[in-house]
């Protein structure tokens, strides 16, 4: 595992920086990892890259954080204790911060096996649950963190909101309390009070696939509403595609984090342009990533094994599959040769294992692609549940966030799984209404004329996709 103290640099604002040769970039056009060159355009669809900023004076570095070892809530430089925990940044920490130096193995864990994050605990907790506290006991998280092992209060559910309907400008407050055990876990992530998994009872678990769009289109917001899904929905697994930094340091300091263990360090966050992310409440035995031999864009396979119960093992599984860039010269850069060799190459790797979820943006297309999934044993869980429905993921009709580009409807987001012990209870779509009171302008060009258009803003430009999964 990368060593957390290690971590000691602070996100930058939303900015376009100034490439340097010597590293590879990515295209927030078709998302193509370009490499190492001189070439201030993408290879694949041409667009522009990043503009420097080395020479705007209007762009101030915001002071140094450190990140706390035992619970890796970012500090400020100036504090010499952890504002959450209480536990005191290291000697060597500030002065690396002083000094400025960088670490120059920041992508040693790559493709191996590492430990999920872990609460602080500065006493024996005994059956921690998360806890929510509200806005105006902001002041006394601390002291609330410190005593969490003896004063555990539980924060009311909020009552009459209807699905997908949570306001963008609703937030929670919480304490990191990640669970340390699987054994009794609540039917709903967030323990209630007298509900806990039991031996005589059928577990239900959540697992939410999204794709949170990487595009710089207020991002904030669009970040708090998807926050709010989770807060609502409440996921037991979460597993995100096209998270850059910024997302990262936007959830991070989000109060439904601090319920969940993460798959991505401080260090590594730092080092790509976007990845795949997967946060989980119940206990994790390991997460781990293998990338793609075959990928242009470096595109991996994210696995968490998740311990459910004692001798109970979930494995849940996400990717971004290499995503179709039709553009100049050809127009014919599909890449499903690569996208089916990474789905066979996943599966075939999963398939060892009883209990597997593997999903994600898959960027599947059925006339180009085939079957999904292309092994058999393996259950489509939305072609399952909802034979009906489309489910349609990614949909410039409905999403009228997308209405000015061209038209494209595709089920590109999937599910697929292989499971003993359990069984699929439910599956359905979230994230399809629009953020209150929030729009944008596009510039769309209608024969020879460029038209303003002011369209609605959603939470991504995919739809996420909610699993429910019980014990047989």
């Amino acid at each position: 595992m990368v060593s957390i103290s290690k971590s000691l640099f602070t996100l930058l604002p939303k900015i376009k920086l100034n490439l340097n040769p010597t590293m590879s970039w990515t295209c927030s056009s078709c998302t193509f990892l370009n490499p190492p060159s001189q070439k201030s355009s993408c290879q694949i669809c041409l667009s522009d890259s990043p503009l420097s900023i080395s020479s705007d004076p209007s762009i101030s570095v915001p002071k140094p954080k450190w990140p706390c070892k035992a619970c890796t809530f970012m500090n400020p430089y100036h504090s010499i204790s952890c504002e959450i925990c209480g536990n005191r940044v290291s000697a060597s920490g500030l002065a690396t911060l002083e000094t400025g130096d960088d670490d120059d193995d920041l992508s040693s864990s790559v493709g191996n096996v590492f430990l999920p994050l872990r609460p602080c605990n500065k006493g024996k907790v005994i059956n921690r649950a998360p806890i929510m506290v509200q806005d105006d006991v902001k002041d006394s998280v601390r002291a609330r963190c410190a005593n969490a092992a003896n004063k555990r209060k539980n924060r009311e559910e909020p009552s009459g909101v209807e699905d997908d309907e949570v306001d963008a400008a609703m937030g929670y407050k919480g304490v990191k309390a990640a669970a340390t055990k699987a054994i009794e876990q609540s039917d709903s992530v967030e323990q209630e009070p007298g509900k806990t998994f039991s031996t005589s009872k059928s577990k239900v678990l959540k697992i939410l696939t999204y794709n949170v769009w990487f595009a710089d289109i207020e991002m904030n917001k669009r970040m708090k509403a998807i926050g709010n899904l989770i807060s609502l929905h409440k996921p037991d697994v979460i597993c995100f595609q096209e998270v850059t930094p910024e997302i990262y340091d936007i959830f991070q300091h989000s109060g439904w984090w601090k319920m969940y263990s993460c798959s991505i360090s401080n260090v590594m966050e730092l080092t790509r342009g976007y990845f795949c992310m997967q946060l989980s409440k119940l206990a994790v035995k390991s997460y781990s990533c293998k990338p793609f031999s075959n990928s242009i864009m470096g595109r991996e396979l994210c696995i968490a094994e998740i311990e459910v119960e004692k001798d109970m093992t979930l494995v849940v599984a996400t990717s971004h599959l290499e995503s179709p860039c039709p553009g100049p010269p050809k127009w014919d850069q599909m890449y499903s040769k690569e996208r089916v060799q990474q789905a066979k190459e996943a599966v075939e790797l999963l398939d060892r294992k009883q209990n597997v979820v593997f999903c994600g943006d898959m960027n599947w297309d059925d006339k180009l692609d085939g079957q999904f999934p292309p092994t058999d044993g393996w259950i489509d869980a939305w072609g399952k549940m909802k034979p009906e429905e489309i489910g349609w993921t990614y949909d410039t009709k409905s999403n009228k966030m997308l209405s000015a580009n061209r038209t494209l409807q595709k089920r590109l987001d999937r599910i697929a799984c292989k499971l003993q012990d359990f069984c699929i209870t439910d599956v359905k779509m979230i994230g399809k209404d629009a953020i209150s009171n929030l729009t944008y302008i596009k510039e769309k060009k209608v024969k020879s004329e460029v038209k303003k258009l002011t369209l609605p803003v959603l939470p991504s430009d995919h739809y996420g996709l909610l699993l429910e999964i019980s014990t047989q």
